[in-house]
């Protein structure tokens, strides 16, 4: 890959070559490894990996209002690594808010892209750009 990805969401088969990528930039690479796919709990897993403020409420509207500041990260721009995803309800609205942040991001010139580790290719999303077999 000789140019940065274009921000949006992704899926991938082979992890290590999005962190390569990230770090060959210098962007900030965020594991999120979901335990649990019921709402409430993987709102909290995202909000504790990416140490989101105590102003976070916990609901869809504030996960896409911390995902579209981050000023309490340093990063020039953010790659989140998604682990143990399964498609249903709830990974649409994350999918949806995901995407929200990454056109966000791209008006502002930063690079944000989240990117589910999906080997068994049951997530309905793009595959990711510097993939290549």
């Amino acid at each position: 890959m000789t140019s940065a990805p274009q921000n949006g969401v992704y899926r991938t088969d082979r992890p290590e070559v999005v962190c390569d990528a990230a770090r060959a930039r210098g962007l900030e690479v965020v594991s999120i490894k979901v335990s649990d796919t019921e709402k409430g709990e993987l709102l909290s897993q995202i909000a504790r990996a990416l140490e989101f403020p105590a102003w976070f409420g916990g609901n869809w509207d504030a996960l896409e209002d911390c995902l579209c500041d981050l000023s309490w990260r340093e990063a020039q721009g953010t790659v989140l690594l998604f682990e143990n995803i399964r498609p249903g309800s709830d990974f649409g609205v994350l999918a949806d808010i995901l995407a929200s942040a990454a056109e966000y991001w791209t008006g502002r010139g930063k690079i944000f892209l989240a990117v589910f580790i999906d080997p068994q290719r049951r997530l309905a999303l793009p595959d990711y750009p510097g993939e290549r077999a």
